[in-house]
């Protein structure tokens, strides 16, 4: 699973179900108690497939009982159409999981699809393509490992695990220089970023000696003239507005990241179907 902890899955899944179910689902009380049923979950629309963890733990926390077989792996490439699982079990566990599990399945394959559009729209070259904070709240770690299945990068997890300086953050220590300087006296081991506006900024990051540079709102020559500036000496990251018409051509400036928010922010669901269909007997 590339890193996700079961125990986040599970969590994710409680959660999900608790808000569905509530004091329990008084349609699938209609069933039979005991009906058996199987169903197939097919994709209107192409997609790369990521959550197939979340979506089977939706029926396994319900019945531990019910078999999901799944005609493609995760990371897949599917087509408009196919045929993506087959689910049998109880019935009323299947109808009872059906959109919590198709709602993790739906949106993280989007975030896992929009990110493969940009890491294919900048293949060939040497830059790389992070996710950013802007994610479905509870839903980051989720949302971050569908980025890396979707073939891009991690920026920082939250606001532990790495520093970046912002402007607001430079106001208050006096100086981007004083700025960078507290944050290595406190958080020595951390990764260390500035944000910069300007040509000024970038020199005055490059002395303070940080270890990744952000470069905000600059056009693509500004771009190129930074890349023949820092020469390597430490990666720069773009970010800002980036959209899927201009990554190619910031791609091509030379630097080694760009970070984009719409990967988690602006995702549009997968058009997924589940059909249920009872069958004869019980489990």
């Amino acid at each position: 699973m590339h890193g996700v902890n079961p125990l986040s899955i599970e969590r994710d899944v409680r959660r999900a179900l608790q808000e569905d179910l509530g004091s329990g689902d008084v349609t699938a009380n209609l069933l039979p108690e005991g009906r058996a049923a199987r169903a197939r979950v097919i994709t209107r629309q192409p997609a790369i497939i990521c959550g197939q963890a979340w979506f089977d733990a939706c029926f396994h926390l319900l019945d531990a009982d019910v078999s999901v077989e799944w005609l493609v792996a995760e990371g897949d490439r599917v087509s408009a159409g196919q045929t993506l699982c087959h689910v049998a079990g109880r019935a009323r566990a299947l109808v009872s999981a059906e959109r919590s599990a198709l709602n993790f399945l739906q949106t993280l394959s989007a975030t896992a699809t929009t990110t493969a559009t940009y890491v294919e729209a900048i293949r060939g070259t040497r830059t790389r393509i992070l996710d950013t904070r802007k994610t479905l709240p509870g839903l980051r770690e989720a949302q971050k490992y569908a980025v890396r299945t979707g073939g891009g990068e991690n920026h920082r997890m939250g606001l532990h695990d790495a520093i970046l300086l912002k402007e607001n953050h430079i106001l208050a220590a006096g100086s981007l220089t004083s700025a960078v300087t507290l944050a290595r006296k406190l958080h020595p081991a951390i990764l260390l970023e500035v944000e910069v506006e300007t040509f000024g900024e970038l020199r005055e990051a490059l002395s303070a000696g940080v270890d990744r540079i952000m470069l905000d709102e600059f056009e693509l020559e500004e771009l190129v003239q930074a890349v023949a500036e820092v020469d390597g000496r430490v990666p720069l990251e773009v970010s800002g507005g980036v959209g899927i018409e201009r990554v190619r051509a910031i791609a091509e400036t030379g630097v080694d990241y760009i970070s984009i928010g719409a990967l988690t922010k602006h995702v549009q669901a997968i058009d997924l179907s589940m059909r249920i269909v009872l069958i004869d007997g019980t489990r």
